[in-house]
Parts: C-alpha cells; sequence; structure tokens
C-alpha cells in the first residue's frame, strides 16, 4: 500500500465501544460531517477488533466504515473479525471452521444479540472483514494487529484476502496458514517447562505465557520475556528460554516503528521498545481507548499517546 501521508493516528481495540471512539477522535481534532470524521492533516490507521463485547458494535462498525471508505482511515484485521468469519464459514463437513460451542458462541454473544434480525447487514460487515488487510507496511511504519514476523507474512502473501478457502484453512490446526495467522492476530504463545504454571486473573493454572514477541528469547527467561498484564511476574519461572529462540527472533532496533493491539494492557501507557507501541488498554475492561500519534518518527515518544473515556473521566 503506497501512501505519502505522513501523519497517522493509530487507534488500538474498539471492541464495539463507539462512545469511547468518538470522544478519542474529537479529542484528537477530528470533525464529524454526515456521519465521517475527517482531520484536514491527518488519517487514522485502525488496529482490528471492532467487534464483540461492547454495548454498540454496529455504530463502531458505521464510524470506521465510513472513515475507511472516504479515504481518511485505513484498518487491520484483528483476531475478533477473523474469528466472526470462521464462526460465519461452513467447514464443508456439515458444520463450522470456528465450532458453535459455548465458549466461542459466548465470546461473539455481544455481537450476535446486536444484529439479531439484522443478518443483511451483518453480511456486508462479514463481507467487509474479507477485504481487511492482514497487515499494513508503509515506509515509515507497520501495523499488525498483534505480532509482526516475516516468516508468517511470507506464508500468506502480501495480498493474502479471507476468502472462504483461506478461511478454512487458517481455522484448521495443524496448517501453515494456522500457524501464521495465530501468529500475526493472536500472537506467540510458549509453553513452560514440564511441571510449571502460574495462576491467571481469575486464579486458574496456566502452563503457557503470551510472550513480548519483539524480545529475543535467547538469553532470556520466561518471565523476562512474558507478557501477562495482571498477573504477579514473580509466579512465572524464571528458568531459561533459549529453547524457544526459533519460535521468538525478537525485533531488530533497527527496523521501522510496529503498531499493535490485542493484549489488554493496564495502567500508564509505555512503549514496548523504542520501536514498538502497544495500544490496547482494556477499553472493554472499563479501560480508556488509546492512539498514537505519528508524525515520521523512527523512536518513538511515549508522550504521544493519547486517550479518551466515553464519560469524560481523565485516563
Amino acid at each position: 500500500m503506497k501512501t505519502h501521508h505522513a501523519k497517522y493516528d493509530i487507534i488500538g481495540d474498539i471492541h464495539g465501544h463507539a462512545d469511547a471512539l468518538h470522544a478519542l477522535l474529537a479529542k484528537l481534532g477530528y470533525m464529524e460531517r454526515d456521519g465521517i470524521y475527517s482531520h484536514p492533516e491527518r488519517r487514522v490507521i485502525f488496529v482490528g477488533d471492532f467487534i464483540d463485547r461492547g454495548p454498540k458494535i454496529r455504530e463502531t462498525l458505521q464510524t470506521v466504515r465510513a472513515m475507511t471508505g472516504s479515504g481518511n482511515a485505513l484498518a487491520v484485521m484483528g483476531n475478533h473479525e477473523f474469528n466472526a468469519l470462521a464462526y460465519a464459514t461452513p467447514d464443508g463437513r456439515g458444520g463450522w471452521v470456528r465450532e458453535r460451542k459455548r465458549q466461542n458462541t459466548g465470546q461473539h454473544a455481544e455481537t450476535i444479540e446486536q444484529f439479531a434480525g439484522r443478518e443483511e447487514e451483518w453480511q456486508d460487515h462479514l463481507a467487509w472483514f474479507r477485504t481487511l488487510p492482514l497487515w499494513i507496511e508503509l515506509p515509515g511504519l507497520r501495523v499488525v494487529h498483534a505480532v509482526w514476523d516475516y516468516r508468517a507474512t511470507g506464508v500468506l502473501g502480501n495480498d493474502a484476502r479471507m476468502d472462504e478457502a483461506l478461511v478454512r484453512a487458517a481455522g484448521t490446526r495443524g496448517t501453515p496458514e494456522h500457524r501464521a495467522m495465530e501468529t500475526l492476530l493472536k500472537g506467540v504463545e510458549l509453553q513452560l517447562p514440564d511441571g510449571h504454571f502460574f495462576l491467571d486473573q481469575k486464579n486458574f493454572p496456566r502452563h503457557e505465557i503470551r510472550t513480548k514477541w519483539w524480545k529475543p528469547a535467547r538469553g532470556e527467561t520466561f518471565r523476562a520475556i512474558a507478557l501477562q498484564p495482571g498477573t504477579d511476574a514473580y509466579d512465572i519461572p524464571e528458568l531459561p528460554a533459549d529453547g524457544h529462540a526459533a519460535r521468538l527472533p525478537g525485533y531488530g532496533a533497527e527496523e521501522r516503528p510496529v503498531f499493535n493491539g490485542h493484549y489488554w494492557l493496564e495502567g500508564e501507557p509505555e512503549l514496548m521498545a523504542p520501536n514498538v507501541a502497544i495500544l490496547d488498554y482494556s477499553v472493554a475492561k472499563d479501560g480508556p481507548l488509546t492512539a498514537y500519534r505519528w508524525d515520521g518518527e523512527q523512536r518513538l515518544d511515549a508522550a504521544k499517546f493519547v486517550q479518551a473515556r466515553a464519560d469524560g473521566r481523565q485516563p
């Protein structure tokens, strides 16, 4: 994707919180006219996860699609958009690519409820999801929902779009497409050594960790590379993670800045590295919706995070 724009506001996971989105756009200086938000000098890039969980999913999609359709924004796919496609795609064996079991249906429940009786409208949104790129790479920055990984982008190719064949392949465990999609949209998880686990926020034992994918595993411990917001770091073993070096090679300091969502961060926004910014600060759990104002810099600045809440409270 080629563009001459040098000023972007990259916005994190929205999850149906349209009021927070409108508040953030206003704070960033975007004006609404005839249902379309625009800025005289800037554009938005959305990192995906527009649906599920929140109270105004339809309004969120209307705002995002009006901006992308008018050229005022770009957007990538989130794991929730992919899950929605998989939930709606037949697997060719009488079922669905994403099984309609209780857990999966529960994760999708708010979207299902808000589009009840609006099947044609929902099908139109699903068709739009299919057009979303899995990543955006511009001359000065990259945007992907969870992880930038050259191997995964290489498997799927620059022109990957979610037609039925690719949804089936990416939704089938063990395929190269599935491994690539899991990495790009859901992150890299690593199995802890035998016998080790930690307790998550709900006090359930977990044997895998989400990772700080930008850090190389070589020379690091599981504790050092774990990205588990809300979990006591001391619960994660401080054992060498070198055995996972092939899966977690890191993201070099010389690489262009990359922006992600996905990880349910909490607290004051901070850079993960001088060229890595995560923009998901848990709006679906009463956190603020978060953006980064990018003006072409290759070394990011934590002062350029901008946050807003629907009720006007200070983040």
